[in-house]
């Protein structure tokens, strides 16, 4: 019998063949032979809030959500989220036509990208990016094009994002900006001045925006989280996106949402209602219950977070580390150069048998990996106790 034809082929189709195996699940697995501590992952050590817990146990023994959800999310979570919107930042949303609920910001990313991209259609993104941004640009046939985000030592080291350089990038075939702020994984706070260039920029070239938002509530020192969809021409063009994973600890939920105009929310419900369909049913009752707990627990979480980042960039600091110190997020960036490295792939397979500790490279995240090679982010969403054992483990990279 002849061989079929399509042996020679590879069975990963072609948008996806340069994605393999994660970055996280390959270094989770060093932590896990070695004994490392995992600093690599963005995932806390700790649950949330208790009662939030306990609302999720109840809507369990009450039998809500254990069917199949409402396909845009359960209402009382849409409300929540309507309510959370314009109470933090004075946007009104309609829960019935305006809110839609996914499986984590990760679908929601999918589903946007999915629904509103054609193929050929170019979508910027800030680099270094989280990894699912290019997977599921692939996965609807659009093309990436990078803008780079480039330490200024002289703006206490922080990321910046060149406006000039944004601009040239867009031509007629873009599409849409994928924008994420709080940074992950430089821990950048946009400011004022640059999402109003956004804005402009958008209105001006008629472009769609994707924001992902999901460190809204983690902004530290003197940064402030405002939503692009706030600034003129915005509201009508911008998909915003949120997670209750990242806000209050309960990562493995899979609870985000979008938030956008009714034709914007309709098109990524095409999308989403195709893959997940509907998710985290019981727990989208907890996550309404979340999104409602007074101001106390959103400056509490704050204030941990920030007590957490301070002591471990001062173990890093100590251990010979450039940090760059975020201004949100649960990561912190550091320069491997003064550590006389230069490889953030090699350092990073090696530091668990050096150093008990386990990080990611940067590079993962940039299409122009030598843009990225010197940097390595560490996770300090973690344990005090924790955070205290992996500055002391880091401290031997200095003999």
């Amino acid at each position: 019998m002849a061989a079929m034809t399509s042996s020679a082929r590879p069975l990963l189709n072609r948008r996806l063949a340069e994605f393999g195996t994660t970055i996280f699940a390959e270094m989770s697995a060093l932590a896990l032979s070695t004994g490392a501590i995992n600093l690599g992952q963005g995932f806390p050590d700790t649950d949330g809030p208790e009662e939030i817990r306990e609302a999720a146990v109840r809507a369990l023994r009450d039998g809500r959500g254990n069917q199949y959800p409402p396909g845009p999310g359960v209402p009382e979570l849409r409300t929540a989220i309507a309510a959370h919107q314009q109470r933090r930042y004075g946007l009104a949303y309609d829960p019935d036509t305006e809110v839609l609920v996914t499986a984590g910001a990760t679908e929601a990313i999918a589903a946007t990208l999915l629904a509103l991209l054609e193929p050929g259609d170019e979508v910027i993104a800030f680099e270094p990016y989280y990894d699912s941004y290019a997977a599921c640009i692939a996965m609807a046939g659009g093309t990436r094009v990078p803008v780079t985000l480039r330490p200024h030592h002289e703006d206490g080291g922080r990321f910046r994002l060149d406006l000039d350089e944004l601009r040239d990038a867009v031509t007629d075939r873009t599409r849409l900006l994928l924008v994420n702020t709080p940074h992950n994984p430089t821990g950048t706070v946009l400011t004022r001045e640059e999402l109003a260039a956004i804005a402009e920029l958008a209105v001006e070239r008629d472009l769609l925006v994707v924001t992902d938002e999901v460190y809204e509530h983690l902004v530290f020192d003197d940064a402030e989280h405002l939503p692009l969809a706030t600034f003129p021409g915005m509201r009508e063009r911008t998909v915003s996106i949120g997670s209750a994973g990242k806000t209050f600890s309960f990562t493995g939920w899979k609870v985000g949402w979008v938030t956008g105009a009714p034709g914007l929310v309709t098109a990524v419900r095409s999308a989403k209602q195709f893959l997940t369909y509907v998710s985290s049913g019981p727990f989208q009752y907890a996550a309404a219950e979340a999104l409602a707990l007074p101001d106390t627990y959103f400056e509490a979480f704050r204030a941990d977070m920030r007590a957490k980042r301070d002591l471990l960039a001062d173990g890093l600091t100590a251990a010979g580390f450039e940090v760059f110190r975020p201004a949100g997020t649960y990561f912190i960036t550091t320069d491997i150069r003064p550590l006389g490295e230069s490889d953030g792939f090699a350092f990073c397979r090696a530091l668990p048998e050096r150093a008990g500790v386990v990080a990611i490279p940067n590079a993962v995240f940039y299409d122009h990996r030598e843009a990225g090679a010197p940097f390595v982010r560490f996770a300090f969403c973690k344990r005090t106790d924790v955070l205290e054992e992996a500055a002391k483990r880091l401290g031997t990279l200095r003999g």
